[in-house]
């Protein structure tokens, strides 16, 4: 049996590994979308659920105001004391030399909660993880921030990420205390994150991530004999890379965690991306992938397969059996919760920006403000996992005035989007329209690729669907008869992680779902019969 990589395919970057027994989890980064944090569970590494949001109100999450690709960054899962740990970064700036990033931790009895409100940590840097060492001691890492710095260039190479910090953690008084120590600064690869301890035969092993979140990252590797230092770089210096390899099906390898099984086996997590053939552009984003591992007789890790590439196939544990899934889903919004494929933007209130109640067998989506706003929009979306497929939405919707939009939407952030969406003309009346932002950043500019928009026969339901076939997508509707096309074919590449602004300026992944805005402030309904996501 082979695990098939990605096993968490979409968005589903920076995964935390624990095993608690016969079962696995891994924590995976959301960044601006609500509830944070996705959590996954497997009896085996290769059939992964995703099984709870763990951060989903007020008291813990908040991230009105936070830019994109902020917010909810490098989780780090762990069980001990009879409890769950989960430490996580909430990042409210990363532009610039500032980055402000606010480290907690929550605590759970079981997986699916209930979930503590959080502790604050710190602030010095993100990326935190909590070791919990044989002594019962406990030790918090982060990366360093440095903003007194250039940024690019010197030595270590980009001197703002300044090292890693260890500091021990005191749980009964929910506070570090000791001192501060930087015990690593990395390799001279540069950016040094993503710190995990694991501890084997007297030695403390150091996972770091470096290179960025390009087509330079990396699984970077250090040991010692003390928790404090010093560390040793491994002679190979990075575990895992893609980053001379460029014919490599996972491309951007890097910031994972190590597993043992119960059999005592090896494995080891890491992001990475599948960019369209032909292109550098991965718009399902940074996902997760697995890898066997094994020891050298020095006490060092290296892929079970040889050299650092990471592979697609990957041998299972013993006993594991594939259990395939169709890719194709359809959401009738029958139940009173939101299907758990599904987030919105950043709010901790969505009773502002939906419901499945007030019209039952609808979602209901309360138009709030611009695609694009930092604060509350109301965007309902799920990750898009496969490269072709179909989107097919109906929406009741009877804007009266052209402040007022609702429809289809492919998303990545403010200024990467494509949506088809009925708004009102003032001389036409209830009009179909497409608005497209392919990759202006910073402006996020919109264009719209209809020479006119479409009127739209009488007021009732329209019917609205996509096709996404890797660098290509087309917008079609129904208005009463069979679909049709609309629009030239748009570039779906842009809606990507190096879309825009490059590849190191966005870290989440395509989304595909309904979204509504009302810029006069009114709040208007749409209201979306059903959702079908279909990969081709």
């Amino acid at each position: 049996m082979t695990i098939i990589n990605p096993v968490l395919r979409g968005f589903n970057a920076d995964p935390s590994i624990c095993r608690v027994g016969d079962d696995y989890y891994i924590a995976t980064s959301t960044f601006e979308w609500y509830p944070g944090i996705q959590l996954h569970h497997s009896r085996d590494l290769v059939n992964w659920q995703m099984v709870k949001r763990p951060l989903d109100r007020a008291s813990q999450l908040d991230m009105r105001g936070n830019p994109d690709s902020g917010g909810i960054w490098a989780p780090c899962l762990s069980y001990a004391d009879g409890l769950f740990w989960l430490v996580y970064t909430d990042v409210k700036r990363l532009d610039g030399s500032f980055k402000d990033t606010h480290n907690y931790i929550v605590t759970a009895p079981a997986i699916e909660g209930p979930w503590s409100d959080p502790v604050y940590i710190n602030s010095s840097g993100f990326d935190p993880s909590l070791f919990h060492d044989d002594d019962g001691r406990k030790w918090f890492l982060n990366m360093l921030w440095n903003h007194v710095s250039s940024g690019v260039g010197g030595q270590p190479k980009h001197p703002s990420f300044a090292g890693i910090l260890l500091q021990e953690y005191d749980a009964a008084a929910g506070k570090l205390v000791g001192p501060v120590k930087n015990i690593f600064a990395g390799s001279p690869h540069g950016l040094v994150e993503g710190p995990h301890l694991f501890k084997r035969n007297g030695w403390y092993y150091l996972t770091t991530a470096e290179g960025g979140t390009g087509y330079g990252h990396a699984v970077t590797m250090a040991r010692s004999r003390s928790i404090d230092g010093p560390y040793e770089l491994d002679p190979e210096t990075h575990l895992i890379t893609s980053k001379d390899a460029p014919e490599a099906t996972l491309q951007r390898a890097g910031h994972g965690q190590i597993v043992e099984t119960p059999d005592g086996e090896f494995y080891h997590t890491h992001l990475c991306s599948r960019p369209l053939p032909g292109t550098r552009r991965s718009p399902l984003g940074r996902e997760t992938a697995i890898q066997k591992v094994v020891w050298t007789d020095d006490g060092w890790l290296r892929l079970a397969q040889g050299g650092k590439v990471p592979a697609v196939e990957v041998p299972a544990p013993y006993g594991a059996v594939f259990r395939p899934q169709d890719g194709a889903s359809r959401y009738d919004f029958d139940d009173a919760q939101l299907p758990l494929d599904f987030q919105w933007l950043r709010t901790p209130f969505p009773e502002r920006i939906f419901s499945l109640s007030e019209r039952p067998g609808f979602l209901r989506l309360h138009a709030r403000e611009s695609l694009g706003s930092f604060f509350e929009q109301a965007l309902v979306a799920r990750r898009q996992q496969h490269f072709s497929l179909r989107l097919e939405t109906e929406v009741d919707f009877k804007p009266v005035t052209f402040q007022q939009a609702a429809g289809l939407v492919h998303y990545y952030n403010r200024h990467k989007l494509h949506f088809l969406a009925v708004t009102h003309d003032a001389k036409l009346g209830r009009v179909l329209t497409i608005m497209t932002c392919p990759g202006d950043w910073p402006d996020a500019r919109l264009q719209y690729p209809l020479e006119a928009p479409i009127p739209l026969s009488g007021d009732g339901p329209v019917g609205l669907a996509a096709e996404i076939d890797g660098v290509s997508l087309q917008f079609s509707y129904r208005d009463g008869g069979d679909w049709k096309p609309v629009g030239p074919v748009l570039d779906a590449s842009v809606i990507s992680d190096e879309g825009g602004r490059g590849e190191h300026g966005s870290f989440t992944g395509a989304f595909v779902g309904m979204a509504a805005f009302d810029t006069s402030g009114s709040g208007i309904a749409a209201d979306f019969d059903h959702f079908l996501y279909k990969s081709l």
